[in-house]
């Protein structure tokens, strides 16, 4: 089968859905048809599966989420090569969102993150960048409205069946099949369930699937929207020029941190061709220490905020809202199960943490790559026992966990920057051994044709870990111990931060040549040169995991 051309996939109708009663079920129900949803949908479609998409929306729509890791772009390889939809594979670059996509979408060269305290310009000395690899490749800062709608018209041109602005009002989970009922009276039947709705999940929400309370520690409220006229934060700052990252701020994503708080900025026009002057801002802050302000409107109670910082207050100066403010409660949720008989609760409709680490879309494409398999032999097979899923659970429920680990952490580090610049070291060592694991699994199916190398990254001992080793792990887990001694009191910030820098000098793993074991390298840049370096490195080192995550290929193996 011929992979679909999605030159023109606005010029795309959506097909109507074949209710219950005309034709065989479909193999696969999925609700939802945001990236989740469309890229589960692409590849079962475009396998031979016949495959239902409903929506209670419809494309094009507004959608935050616009980040992506280097892990994101490798897993969106990963899964392109795998299941061959080189759709989703376009997605994986700047330039090929470009062009396959359009020119709305925003260049990300880096993380960026600087310190703020109230009253005060930002100590250039308490900012931290990680540069995504060259060799990676310069992600995007998607458009969603674009992006999505330019997914669910490939899934489409596959195959899939679709139903826009389609209300479920029921579903009916049996032993031999599931039934979707929407509120116009339609009823579709199919062999499994996929729900990647949201927050709103209609298959949480009947089955009481949603823990209450949640189980996560992280807690933050959002207010944000999109704006037109952010000028660049580079040009707002005096700061020596030793003291500048190797790239500009605003050619990535901007993290400005406080106390229980961050705000993000995505420009979306940041390179020359850009076509969209919009900019996506938003604030996370922990309710806990900074309660709504009822009293204020959430556009009010953003600039209070704002107006803390002196250089943030220059750098939104001017800057004009172009859609609603969205004002939030508490974000975080969890659910106590995500897989059952013929069901899976997929992704953000499983539980949702915060857009800190960019961790959303990464985490949707492990689901995404270790359920399609899973998913394809038991809908051969006809088999659709929990237990063949259970890996697919664990995974789930893994990636929520370490996240809001790793996030709560951060929460607590973000009044300290010597201990939040331990948080950053832990994060972005493992966003980059995390990425060329799965690299290397590429370049290995590539070279034999054989998945099993693929299927070999589900991990039994630590589902979720983005560096699934034993001594991350450790260390790991050390700095979330700390951490929490810190918040209840036990130990103060200098010490938990000295604790931590003498861990991690000592950790022979933690990839040198970059420079996350010097205090003193705030600006990591994985340069040819120097991965080159890391992998020369690699080669000897005495953990035989390291030197495969490290590796290009399988010829490089002892």
């Amino acid at each position: 089968m011929k992979p679909a051309d999605p030159a023109d996939p606005a010029g795309t109708p959506a097909a109507a859905g074949t209710p219950a009663g005309t034709a065989e079920p479909y193999d696969v129900i999925i609700v939802g048809t945001g990236l989740s949803g469309t890229m589960l949908g692409s590849i079962l479609a475009r396998h031979g599966f016949r495959t239902l998409l409903l929506d209670g929306a419809q494309h094009p729509r507004f959608a935050i989420g616009e980040s992506t890791i280097g892990q994101t772009l490798a897993l969106l390889r990963l899964i392109a090569q795998r299941y061959d939809v080189p759709e989703i594979g376009y997605l994986a670059s700047f330039p090929d969102t470009v062009k396959h996509v359009g020119s709305s979408h925003g260049q990300k060269t880096n993380f960026g993150f600087q310190i703020h305290q109230d009253g005060r310009e930002p100590d250039p000395s308490q900012s931290n960048q990680l540069r995504i690899p060259e060799v990676i490749g310069y992600a995007a800062h998607y458009f969603r409205q674009d992006t999505d709608a330019y997914m669910f018209h490939t899934a489409v041109r596959y195959g899939c069946d679709a139903r826009q602005n389609f209300r479920v009002e029921r579903l009916d989970l049996r032993k031999d099949g599931v039934s979707v009922a929407g509120a116009d009276g339609t009823v579709y039947e199919g062999r499994y369930l996929v729900d990647a709705s949201g927050f709103r999940s209609p298959l949480a929400h009947q089955e009481g699937l949603r823990e209450v309370p949640t189980r996560l520690k992280h807690q933050a409220r959002s207010i944000f929207t999109h704006f037109i006229g952010v000028q660049p934060y580079d040009d707002h700052i005096d700061v020596p020029a030793g003291e500048r990252p190797p790239v500009r701020w605003n050619d990535g994503t901007m993290h400005h941190i406080f106390d229980r708080g961050w705000m993000w900025v995505i420009p979306f026009d940041n390179h020359e061709n850009a076509t969209n002057q919009l900019c996506s801002v938003g604030i996370q802050i922990d309710p806990r220490t900074y309660p709504e302000r009822s009293d204020l409107t959430p556009e009010e109670e953003f600039w209070l905020h704002v107006r803390r910082f002196p250089a943030v207050e220059r750098h939104l100066a001017g800057a004009r809202p172009v859609r609603e403010w969205v004002r939030t409660g508490r974000m975080q949720y969890s659910s106590s199960r995500t897989v059952g008989d013929r069901w899976c609760l997929m992704s953000h409709a499983a539980g949702f943490l915060d857009p800190l680490f960019s961790r959303g879309l990464a985490n949707t494409c492990e689901i995404i790559n270790t359920l399609s398999w899973r998913l394809m032999d038991a809908l051969r097979e006809d088999d659709f026992s929990p237990g063949r899923f259970e890996y697919v659970e664990r995974l789930e429920q893994g990636l929520l966990d370490y996240n809001d680990k790793l996030v709560n952490s951060s929460f607590i580090a973000f009044a300290d920057h010597r201990l939040w610049d331990c948080v950053f070291r832990l994060w972005g060592s493992a966003s980059i051994l995390g990425g060329r694991r799965l690299a290397t699994a590429i370049a290995r199916t590539v070279a034999t044709g054989d998945d099993a190398h693929c299927r070999a990254l589900d991990d039994d001992r630590y589902p979720g870990l983005w560096c699934p080793t034993d001594f991350y792990h450790e260390l790991f887990t050390e700095l979330v111990e700390v951490c929490e001694q810190v918040e209840a009191g036990r130990i103060g910030s200098e010490e938990a931060a000295q604790r931590m820098q003498r861990r991690i000098r000592e950790s022979d793993w933690m990839l040198p040549a970059l420079g996350f074991t010097d205090p003193a390298t705030r600006f990591i840049d994985p340069t040819p040169a120097k991965m080159r370096e890391v992998g020369e490195w690699a080669r000897n080192h005495a953990s035989r995991e390291l030197r495969e995550y490290l590796a290009i290929g399988h010829r490089e193996l002892d």
